[in-house]
């Protein structure tokens, strides 16, 4: 079964964004395995990155380019709550060991 790294972009929350709506988003990023899980899939790891002020990026002007995700790994991806930012849904090359849905 093909697996699928989903990379979400959220940017960084302003310091005056509303506590109610900070716990409303941490509540739905916590009960997204259990909606993903409702659809047929799995999510098998998740790690928070540190904020973007310390990445590197290097992107060569705005292209998006197949192969795309088939429509149910687009749908899963859209049930990531986020403010404001993006979601980018990859293939992942191998299995390194990871196990699919049971």
């Amino acid at each position: 079964m093909p697996q699928y790294t989903v990379l979400i972009y959220q940017s960084e929350l302003p310091e005056d964004f509303p506590p109610e709506e900070l716990r409303r988003l941490m509540e739905a990023n916590q009960n997204l395995p259990a909606r993903v899980a409702g659809h047929g899939g799995q999510i098998v790891a998740a790690v928070e990155l540190e904020p973007g002020s310390t990445a590197t990026a290097i992107r060569g002007g705005l292209v998006s380019d197949g192969p795309f995700a088939e429509t149910k790994e687009v749908v899963a991806a859209a049930m990531t709550p986020i403010v404001d930012g993006g979601v980018e849904v990859r293939p992942i090359a191998g299995s390194f060991g990871i196990p699919g849905p049971s």
